[in-house]
C-alpha cells in the first residue's frame, strides 16, 4: 500500500543528510522528509525571460544570469570582492565590501550564477551586495540546474556553507521525489474532479521542476487551496462543537436595569448599534452558547454594546468577564462601564497586575462567593487562582492581540458561558474568515451622529513650525492635542525622535504657556491613569504620547494629532491613532509628519491615510503592503503561518476552500466515512498541531 503522509520519516534517511546536516535544515523547520517536499521555492528564475547586462539602467533593479569570469579581492582603502560576469552582451561587476573572505569562496570561474539587486554605475555597470543564486557549476549539464525554469529556495548564510544553496535544494528534492513511493491523496477525490485539482504528487512535482509556467500555476493554485481547506475544516470543527453544546444559558429577561440603562444614555444609539444588540440578544436567548465577533471601526461604539449586553447577564443572575490586551484599555473600560453601572448597585471590579495581596485576594473572593459581577482584567483573568460562581458572559476586546489558547481558556471557566469578541482594527474579509470563521460577525457600520470626519494632512519636516502654529490655534480655542512619537527613549541604532526628549523640548520652549503631560508605556500603572484622567478632564493641554493611547484614552475635546516619524507606523496602526481624535463634535485634524526619503511602502501607507478613513480599505491595503504575518504579529501561531497561501491575494480561492470544508462538515460532522479517511488522517498528522486542539469525532 502507499504510504499516504511522511511525517514519520527522517531527513537524515535521505542519501547525503548526516546529522550535522539535518541538524541545519531542523532550524528552519525541516525534519522529516513531507517538510521538505513542502518547502517551496521562494521565487523561479525563467532563463528565457532574463534582461541581459547590455540593457540594464542605473538605479533600476533587475535580476540576470550570466557566467563568471573572475572573483578577485581587491585591496586598498577598504579591502572588497569584485565578481565579474558576463552573459554574452555585455559585464556586470558584483562588489561585495562585507564578509568577503566568505562570499569569496562561494563564486568559481565558470559557474552560473543569477544576481539581483539595484544597478549603479562605476567604470561599467555593477551591483552593490546582490542577491545571488548559483544555478550551475561549471561544464554542469544536469537540466536540474540548467533548464527553463528554474526553482530558488529560501537559505541562510549557515545553510548555503552546508550545502543548501537553491542548487543543494534541488538535488535533495529531486532525489526524493524521483525515489519515494506514491503518496495518496489529501483531498476527497469528488472534490478534485468538481474543482480540476492536479493530483498531489503532480503538484509537487510541478512545484519543484515546472515544465512551463501554466502547470506550476495549476499545482500552486491546487496546493493553496489544500492549506486552506485544512484550515478551513479545522474552524468548521470549532462551530460545530459549539453548535453541538446544548447546554448553554438562556438568558430570557430583558431587566428594568437594562431598559433604564439605554433611556438613560447621554446619547441615541444608532440603527447600526441596535440591530447588533438585537444578534446578540437572539443569541443570548437561545440557549446555545453565543460565539460571536462584534467588528466596529474606532468610535463606533462597541463599548455600550458590550455594557449592555453584560448588564443582560447580571440581570439574569450571572456574571461576566471583560479581557482587553492592555492596562490602559482594561482600565478605560472599568472606568466607562462602573460610571455607567454604578447606579444599579452593580458591584463592577478591575483585576490587573500590581495589586497588592489583599486586594487581589478580594476580587477572587468576590468572584468566586457571586458577590462581583462584573470583573474586568487582561490576561490576568485566564490566570491560576481565578474561579467564577456562575460565569455566563465572556466579552474579549482586540481579540487579534490575544493567543487563541487565553480565549479558550476564558471561557473554560464557565459552564458554556456565551462569547463576545469585540475588535476595533478593521479586518479584510479573507482575514476574517481565517481568525474568526467559527464566529457569528456582527459589524458596526454607522458612526454616532454630530462625528465629523477627521481632515488627515501629509507633512514633511520643513512645514514643522508652521504645525505648531496650527496646534497653538487650536489650544487657543480651548482644545487638546496629542503629539506621537514611536520610541520611549532614543536609540542609538533607529534615529527616531523619543517622547522623552520631545516631551522636555516641547513642555520647556514651544509650548511653555500650556500644561504638557507624558505618557509612555514604561510609566508606572497609578502614574498612566492619572495622566490619561488629567488629560480627560481637561488638565493637560498637550499630551505627549508613545503609541500606549492607539487603545484607551478618551478624551472628546482633543482635536488635533501630529504624529512624528509616520512614515514608521503601519496603515493600521495609523488609523487606529488618528482614532484618538474627532471623538467630540468639532472638526479635528491628523497631521502626519514624515521624514524624507520615504520607502515606496511608506509613501503607500500615508497616500492611503490622506485619500480615505474608511477602516476596511485601510485594512485591505495595509494586508497588500505587509501582509498577514506582520499586520497580527506572531500571536495567532499557526492560523497564519501559511506555507504558500497569500492571503492578500487568494481570497477567491479561500472562498472555494471554505464552501467545500463547511459543507464536508455539515455532511460528515465527525469525518467518519471511509471516503473522507485520508482528510481525517491528513488533518490529524499534518494540520492539527498547527491550529489547535479540536477533536475529531
Amino acid at each position: 500500500m502507499s504510504r499516504p503522509l511522511l511525517t514519520d520519516t527522517s531527513v537524515q534517511y535521505i542519501k547525503g543528510i548526516g546529522p550535522k546536516r539535518a541538524g541545519l535544515l531542523h532550524k528552519i523547520g525541516i525534519e522529516t522528509v513531507e517538510d521538505l517536499l513542502f518547502y517551496f521555492p521562494r521565487r523561479y528564475l525563467d532563463r528565457s525571460n532574463l534582461i541581459k547586462i547590455a540593457q540594464l539602467k542605473p538605479d533600476v533593479s533587475a535580476t540576470i544570469a550570466g557566467r563568471i569570469y573572475s572573483v578577485d579581492m581587491v585591496s586598498g582603502r577598504r579591502k572588497r570582492l569584485v565578481v565579474l560576469v558576463g552573459d554574452g552582451s555585455g559585464f556586470l561587476s558584483c562588489v561585495w565590501f562585507q564578509a568577503v573572505q566568505y562570499v569569496a569562496k562561494v563564486f568559481k570561474a565558470g559557474d552560473t550564477v543569477a544576481f539581483s539587486g539595484k544597478v549603479t554605475v562605476f567604470r561599467g555597470p555593477q551591483m552593490v551586495h546582490p542577491e545571488y543564486d548559483i544555478i550551475s557549476g561549471e561544464n554542469e549539464t544536469d537540466p536540474l540546474h540548467t533548464g527553463g525554469i528554474i526553482p530558488l529556495y529560501p537559505s541562510t548564510e549557515a545553510l548555503k556553507k552546508g550545502g543548501f544553496d537553491s542548487r543543494g535544494f534541488r538535488r535533495v528534492i529531486h532525489q526524493v521525489l524521483s525515489s519515494m513511493p506514491p503518496m495518496e491523496e489529501t483531498l476527497p477525490l469528488n472534490l478534485l474532479s468538481r474543482h480540476q485539482f492536479m493530483a498531489l504528487c503532480e503538484s509537487l512535482q510541478h512545484m519543484h521542476y515546472p515544465s512551463d509556467w501554466r502547470r506550476l500555476r495549476q499545482a500552486q493554485t491546487r496546493l493553496k487551496f489544500e492549506e486552506l481547506f485544512y484550515l478551513q475544516l479545522y474552524l468548521a470543527l470549532q462551530r460545530k462543537m459549539v453548535a453541538r453544546e446544548d447546554k448553554g444559558i438562556s438568558f430570557q429577561r430583558v431587566g428594568e436595569y437594562t431598559r433604564s440603562l439605554v433611556s438613560k444614555l447621554p446619547f441615541e444609539l444608532t440603527a447600526a448599534q441596535k440591530r447588533v444588540l438585537r444578534e446578540i440578544r437572539q443569541d443570548m436567548k437561545s440557549g446555545k452558547p453565543m460565539n460571536r465577533l462584534l467588528q466596529g471601526d474606532v468610535g463606533s461604539g462597541k463599548t455600550v454594546v458590550a455594557c449592555i449586553a453584560m448588564l443582560i447577564a447580571v440581570e439574569n443572575g450571572y456574571q461576566t468577564a471583560l479581557m482587553a490586551p492592555t492596562e490602559i484599555l482594561a482600565e478605560q473600560h472599568y472606568l466607562t462601564i462602573h460610571t455607567w453601572l454604578e447606579q444599579y448597585g452593580v458591584r463592577v471590579v478591575l483585576l490587573k497586575g500590581g495589586q497588592t495581596a489583599k486586594e487581589r485576594q478580594n476580587v477572587l473572593s468576590g468572584l468566586n462567593d457571586g458577590e462581583i459581577q462584573i470583573v474586568i482584567g487582561t490576561h490576568a483573568l485566564v490566570q491560576e487562582g481565578v474561579e467564577f460562581d456562575k460565569l455566563g458572559l465572556v466579552v474579549i476586546d482586540e481579540q487579534h492581540r490575544f493567543g487563541v489558547l487565553q480565549r479558550a481558556f476564558l471561557r473554560k471557566k464557565g459552564i458554556y458561558p456565551d462569547v463576545l469578541v469585540m475588535t476595533a482594527t478593521p479586518i479584510p474579509r479573507t482575514l476574517a474568515l481565517t481568525l474568526y470563521g467559527d464566529l457569528d460577525v456582527s459589524i458596526l457600520d454607522e458612526m454616532p451622529a454630530g462625528r465629523k470626519p477627521v481632515r488627515t494632512a501629509w507633512r514633511s519636516e520643513g512645514k514643522r513650525d508652521a504645525i505648531y502654529e496650527y496646534i497653538r490655534s487650536e489650544l487657543e480655542k480651548g482644545r487638546q492635542a496629542y503629539i506621537v512619537y514611536p520610541l520611549v527613549e532614543e536609540s542609538e541604532k533607529v534615529d527616531l525622535a523619543a517622547a522623552t526628549e520631545g516631551y522636555h523640548t516641547l513642555s520647556k520652549s514651544v509650548f511653555s504657556d500650556y500644561r504638557v503631560g507624558l505618557l509612555h508605556g514604561r510609566m508606572k500603572s497609578d502614574e498612566k491613569d492619572r495622566t490619561m484622567r488629567a488629560f480627560q478632564a481637561g488638565d493637560i493641554d498637550v499630551l505627549v504620547s508613545t503609541t500606549v493611547i492607539e487603545v484607551g484614552v478618551d478624551a472628546p475635546n482633543a482635536t488635533v494629532m501630529l504624529i512624528e516619524h509616520a512614515e514608521r507606523f503601519g496603515l493600521t496602526q495609523l488609523h487606529q491613532l488618528r482614532g484618538r481624535v474627532g471623538r467630540g463634535s468639532e472638526a479635528s485634524t491628523c497631521i502626519l509628519l514624515a521624514q524624507y526619503p520615504l520607502s515606496d511602502d511608506a509613501g503607500k501607507r500615508l497616500e492611503t491615510m490622506v485619500r480615505t478613513d474608511d477602516g476596511f480599505e485601510i485594512a485591505e491595503k495595509d494586508l497588500e503592503i505587509r501582509g498577514p504575518g506582520e499586520l497580527f504579529g506572531t500571536r495567532q501561531h499557526g492560523l497564519l503561518n501559511f506555507k504558500i497561501a497569500n492571503l492578500a491575494t487568494d481570497g477567491p480561492i479561500l472562498e472555494k476552500a471554505r464552501k467545500e470544508a463547511f459543507s464536508l462538515i455539515q455532511d460528515d460532522p465527525g469525518i467518519e466515512r471511509q471516503e473522507h479517511a485520508m482528510v481525517r488522517h491528513t488533518y490529524q498528522n499534518r494540520y492539527k498541531g498547527m491550529f489547535g486542539l479540536i477533536e475529531v469525532g
